[in-house]
């Protein structure tokens, strides 16, 4: 018995192979359960290692945990480098022992992914300047020069990848041992677990490996489960006009990233791949230093390869790219304009709203209708709510002049929003008509920003509530949203 998902993936030839096709990822169902018992048996335990370094792993770049959204989630979570299918139930600590999940939303971002056409026409741009002018005589150069083919095509466009199929194969099987009484055979078949996707194919794919990742594990193959398509919930941003004017289509809106990129941080930069290529320094733009990044994260994420691209940069480079994606993210995204968090006002809505509903089923002792729902979209979609709720919010703001005093900031993307990210609430009765919310994000615990004095990470969610009362009585999308002077 097999289960069968297309995706866009290598079609053969190594790692330097330039070819390319949909292929079907099959992986037979009683293998699946193989690994996943053999997991259970030695060690799916409490006890991880978290000093996976790159000098143990020469296949892992000394850069990689600042590729920013270009990253693997094992960056954010090495243990599971040791072990894919690692968990540690001892970080749930709900306040007493009576405690029970009654229902959880995920937001999750879609998996590993290939580059998109704009980012592949960026990086044979490089490659060309690479093979035709640089006089370098170093190895790693040479083996870009006479051994590594440009194999990313335009057409790839940003499809989801074989390692992306098993980003959320894995994380459905890890979620399923963290919350059994939820994500369970029982629930899914009995219709209590929904699923939610943004249409893009990267999400959509995304969402098919999150259900095999389940079937797979309780070897279902008499039945299918239905995702539904939302993209007012989780591509609320093309669909915000305000932001959409604003923001997306306004050229000066990232600004502060431009004046990063032209500043002596970033020149630096530019200048050091200039010396290791051995070309003029004018040769060398900004642009084409984010595409030098870009081949080595990607080939990375992609085929677990710490290509000679990598070579181009130290970690003090590394940082400095970090930084000016962080730039992007937080002007466009985040806090650099209030319209952006606000932009997630509809999906903010939709969480509390599925909270509520099975607060008030388990209160009136109902069964809870939806016990799990899980949400696929983009790291577009979780920064915006991320922001929208307080969190990684820094006393300054990140701008083009402030690099060296935000060393350590919390906004980082590299750790908060790595492939398949994850923004997890989970609602606990705890008997008495005690309700509690926990917050996970990427499968661990985290504190609602300004609730940190009351139960840690597993606030009362009456506290929650008020706590965004003003988000909660306000925060219309069709309000925010709209241009300002235009009528109703």
């Amino acid at each position: 018995m097999t289960d069968v998902i297309q995706f866009w993936g290598l079609g053969g030839g190594g790692a330097h192979s330039n070819t390319n096709k949909l292929v079907s990822y099959i992986m037979p169902t009683v293998f699946w359960k193989i690994i996943v018992n053999l997991s259970i048996i030695t060690g799916f335990c409490s006890c991880f290692r978290n000093d996976a370094t790159p000098e143990e792993n020469p296949n892992i770049p000394a850069i990689a945990k600042y590729f920013t959204t270009k990253g693997r989630y094992e960056e954010v979570n090495p243990h599971l480098i040791e072990d894919i299918l690692a968990v540690n139930r001892s970080i749930l600590q709900p306040p007493s022992a009576q405690c029970r999940e009654i229902h959880l939303t995920a937001i999750i971002r879609h998996g590993t992914r290939y580059p998109t056409s704009k980012n592949v026409k960026k990086m044979q741009k490089l490659y060309d300047l690479v093979k035709r002018s640089a006089s370098g005589k170093q190895s790693w150069l040479r083996e870009i020069q006479t051994q590594w083919t440009m194999w990313y095509t335009e057409d790839m466009d940003g499809r989801l990848v074989q390692k992306g199929v098993n980003d959320h194969k894995h994380l459905a099987v890890r979620l399923s041992k963290l919350f059994p009484s939820l994500i369970s055979e029982e629930k899914l078949r009995g219709g209590f677990i929904k699923f939610i996707t943004s249409s893009k194919h990267r999400c959509v794919n995304s969402t098919l490996s999150f259900k095999a990742g389940l079937t797979e594990l309780w070897a279902i193959t008499d039945k299918e489960f239905d995702h539904a398509v939302n993209d007012a919930l989780m591509r609320f941003f093309d669909q915000c006009t305000r932001f959409v004017q604003e923001v997306d289509n306004n050229p000066t809106a990232l600004s502060e990233v431009d004046k990063f990129k032209e500043g002596p941080e970033m020149r630096r930069v530019t200048e050091k791949i200039a010396d290791r290529l051995a070309v003029p320094y004018n040769s060398i733009t900004a642009d084409m230093a984010e595409a030098a990044f870009y081949l080595c994260a990607y080939e990375f994420a992609i085929k677990t390869v710490n290509s000679p691209w990598c070579r181009l940069f130290d970690e003090v480079d590394a940082k400095v790219m970090e930084y000016a994606n962080d730039l992007k993210q937080f002007w466009k995204r985040a806090y650099g304009y209030d319209i952006n968090s606000k932009s997630s006002c509809i999906l903010f809505h939709d969480v509390f709203s599925r909270l509520n509903k099975a607060a008030d089923e388990n209160k009136s002792g109902q069964q809870v209708t939806e016990t799990v729902t899980i949400q696929v979209g983009h790291a577009e979609t979780l920064l915006p709510l991320l922001t929208l709720l307080g969190f990684f919010k820094d006393s300054e703001a990140l701008t083009s002049t402030n690099y060296a005093t935000q060393s350590q900031r919390s906004f980082r993307t590299s750790r908060m929003l790595p492939y398949a990210a994850n923004l997890i609430l989970v609602l606990y009765d705890c008997g008495g008509g005690d309700l509690r919310l926990q917050p996970l994000l990427n499968e661990k615990p985290v504190d609602f920003p300004g609730l940190t004095d009351q139960q840690v990470s597993m606030p009362l969610y009456q506290d929650v509530r008020d706590h965004y009362k003003e988000l909660l009585q306000g925060c219309d999308f069709e309000t925010e949203c709209r241009l300002f002077g235009n009528p109703a």
